[in-house]
């Protein structure tokens, strides 16, 4: 009988007693796997969006614009010069040949 009453006691503390706690599943456990999907997802929309990007901006440099720039009329007041530059009469980024 003290077997039976010590199995008896035995198996009513296991059932008394709260089982070990159990492995909570928080967000950072699952989400792992979530960041990696996501990461690799934007990962390929950049890489999309540069290329996109990359072959509008060259679409659209290649076809060229129209230069609607007409020549101003020659009226005699315009770039009227009394004075010589400061760099004498010839250009600024020309050779001076000049014999000695």
């Amino acid at each position: 009988m003290a077997t039976s009453r010590a199995a008896l006691q035995s198996s009513l503390r296991r059932l008394g007693r709260p089982n070990a706690p159990s492995k909570r599943n928080l967000s950072s456990s699952s989400a792992r796997h979530d960041d990696a999907y996501e990461a690799e997802k934007w990962e390929k929309i950049t890489y999309l969006g540069i290329a996109t990007c990359t072959i509008l901006a060259i679409y659209n440099l290649s076809k060229g614009h129209p230069h609607h720039y007409e020549e101003p009329p020659p009226y005699p007041y315009l770039r009227i010069r009394k004075k010589d530059f400061p760099w004498g009469p010839h250009s600024l980024f020309e050779r001076k040949h000049e014999d000695h």
